[in-house]
Order: C-alpha cells, then sequence, then structure tokens
C-alpha cells in the first residue's frame, strides 16, 4: 500500500482498483482489510490523510518514504510476483465474470445483513447460491 501511495495520493478505494488491476483481478481487497490497515499506516507515521470532499486522500510522509527504502529488497520481489501473475498464460477470471462475482457477494451481504435473525431469509438465499453453482457445475456437462 505505501508503494501505491508513493507513486500518487489516492483514496482507499482507488487503492483496492489498483490492487486488483495490479494483480489481473486473482485479489480484490475489501474496504474492510484497506480502511484498517490505512488507519495503521496512519498510526505509524507513514502516510498522511487530507480531506477531500467526502473521502480522504492518502500520500506518503518523510517517514513513509524511509520505510519504503527500508523495504526496497521486499517491495521488488512482491513486484516481480505479481509479474508472474500476469504473465500467467492463464487469466484468474475474466473482467465480466468478476464483476458478477462482486456484484453476487454484494447482494448475499445485503440481503443477510437486511435481517439477519430471520433464518428463512438465510434459507432462502442460502438456496439461491446453491441453485446457482449446480447450474454452473453443470455447465462442463453440457
Amino acid at each position: 500500500m505505501l508503494k501505491l501511495i508513493s507513486e500518487a495520493p489516492r483514496h482507499g478505494y482507488e487503492i483496492i482498483r489498483e490492487i486488483e488491476a495490479r494483480t489481473g483481478g486473482a485479489y480484490v481487497p475489501s474496504p474492510g482489510v484497506i480502511y484498517p490497515a490505512l488507519e495503521a499506516l496512519l498510526d505509524l507515521g507513514f502516510v498522511q490523510a487530507e480531506a477531500d470532499g467526502s473521502r480522504r486522500s492518502f500520500s506518503l510522509t518523510e517517514a513513509g518514504e524511509a520505510e519504503l527504502e527500508a523495504e526496497a529488497e521486499t517491495l521488488e520481489r512482491i513486484e516481480s510476483r505479481l509479474g508472474d501473475l500476469l504473465d500467467s498464460d492463464r487469466p484468474e477470471d475474466p473482467q465480466d465474470v468478476r464483476g458478477a462475482m462482486w456484484r453476487l457477494r454484494h447482494a448475499v451481504r445485503e440481503a443477510v445483513r437486511t435481517d439477519p435473525d430471520d433464518p428463512d431469509r438465510r434459507k432462502a438465499v442460502a438456496d439461491i447460491l446453491t441453485e446457482a453453482q449446480e447450474r454452473i457445475s453443470k455447465l462442463d456437462e453440457d
């Protein structure tokens, strides 16, 4: 995250999208991963936050620059591994499928969060997901 922020000040959502792009969609961190990590970086003094409308834009501090420099070798290894992933012969998942998976995930979470104590609602969601899984599995049979 420090490396991404060192390239340009970024919002949390921009960091999520950049990680997704750099992993070829193989990894899309959730806001529940990114925002606590940004708070930790703030606490460590590696980044600073500036209000940008209703969002915060994060930029590197001198301490963050020093940390990047100290971890340059580790960063090179990470970037190499990401490059290998992007150069893979097999894309992890096409953009349209990845988008549909993301929308499904959020729809499921929202449906369950609306009334988490309703067992009928949870069962209905589970049944829909099971049916979708079975239909997708049958694609190999055609």
